[in-house]
């Protein structure tokens, strides 16, 4: 089998989780025998291959344009959803002129005007944003998933919000996990190099800094805490206010480091007590996955679909309370770590199980095209 993947044009330049998800994928599906391409193009040849997988509800303006060329060929589309609204964080978090228009204008209309604001001050303008401006955000998302043949979320909490949001009924799926690369995350294999032996004990938060991340809030929380919190990650592409706003508010127990080899950072994840993920949504982060493979307690945001992956081993806070936040960490600095958590990881969320998942998912996809061919 040969499959194209394909994904927004800022994949690599403005590389997230999607983005490990994407090549993870393609690299346990090539281990299974199966031909993977990856592109970002909106328009390409895909009349070499036998499925085209998109990435990313969130960008309709790109997947849009990517599933109806691989209609026009007669290919089967398989759409990884990484769905998740941040509407709460727009309306009682962010600030500024979208803090303002998040309360008085509808979501999608928010995530419209986020669109035609990356595109005047990223660049990210091409044949899909006019597409998206014409039609509008929402309906654009219905359009691209009119013409889905099957969809392949991360869990079956998000195929629910899927459903309801896109007005959906009887939809194939196939659930697929996130995952951790368990031959890289293995606590037992991992040595520290020294610089690291002076965050023994820390609080660790890998995600990229940037309002919907919460890791202000989290900054907050640590103040007069007698726990070291480490920050890795660097800014997003339109969050360097925030981030220096975090630099000026962080005490003197909250450290950064802007930029990690990830090939490094399991031996931060070993010298750590805890890791913490507070988002104001999470689907379910993989930075949280790859925490609890190398035993560290988890304390994460209870919006998204965090619990269907950790169920009753991490500890959950609101992202809106600074202290429930505050609450979460003393809690994961002081308690026993479980080993339950890490072995519910390593037996179900790994990138060969993404990868078998994820070709049940083509089975479905192709044979849905050849019933109503």
């Amino acid at each position: 089998m040969k499959v194209l993947f394909q994904s927004r044009v800022t994949l690599f330049s403005s590389p997230g989780g999607d983005t490990t998800q994407i090549l993870k994928t393609a690299e346990y599906l090539r281990n299974l025998g199966v031909v993977v391409d990856v592109t970002t193009d909106l328009e390409p040849d895909v009349s070499a291959y036998d499925v085209v997988h998109v990435f990313n509800l969130r960008n309709p303006q790109e997947i849009y344009l990517q599933i109806k060329n691989a209609k026009s060929y007669g290919k089967p589309v398989a759409l990884s959803t990484i769905w998740g609204e941040y509407v709460e964080y727009d309306r009682y978090a962010r600030g500024g002129i979208y803090g303002v228009l998040s309360n008085i204008l509808g979501n999608y209309s928010i995530e419209y005007c986020k669109v035609a604001a990356r595109a005047v001050l990223n660049g990210e303008f091409h044949k899909g944003t006019i597409k998206l401006l014409m039609t509008g955000y929402h309906r654009l998302q219905l359009q691209a998933c009119s013409m889905v043949d099957v969809y392949l979320p991360n869990s079956e909490s998000e195929m629910r919000r899927v459903e309801q949001d896109m007005n959906l009924n009887g939809v194939e799926y196939v659930s697929v996990p996130n995952a951790v690369d368990v031959n890289v995350f293995n606590y037992d294999s991992v040595s520290i190099p020294e610089k690291y032996m002076a965050f023994e004990g820390c609080l660790l938060s890998a995600a990229r800094i940037e309002g919907r991340k919460c890791q202000l809030q989290l900054i907050r929380a640590m103040e007069g805490l007698p726990y070291k919190l480490v920050i890795v990650g660097k800014s997003g592409p339109n969050a360097q206010g925030y981030y220096q706003q975090c630099l000026a508010e962080a005490p003197e127990n909250v450290h950064f480091i802007d930029y990690l080899p990830h090939e490094e950072l399991p031996a931060l994840y070993k010298v750590a007590k805890a890791h913490a993920l507070v988002s104001w949504m999470e689907t379910p982060g993989l930075s949280s996955l790859e925490a609890a493979a190398m035993r560290c307690n988890l304390l994460i945001t209870e919006k998204g679909d965090t619990r269907d992956y950790f169920g009753s081993y991490a500890r959950y806070c609101d992202p809106s309370s600074l202290q429930s936040i505050r609450q979460g960490v003393v809690d994961v600095m002081t308690q026993d770590f479980d080993q339950r958590m890490h072995d519910r990881v390593v037996s179900n969320y790994t990138w060969d199980k993404t990868a078998e998942a994820t070709l049940q998912g083509y089975s479905k996809a192709v044979s849905r095209v050849k019933a109503f061919a």
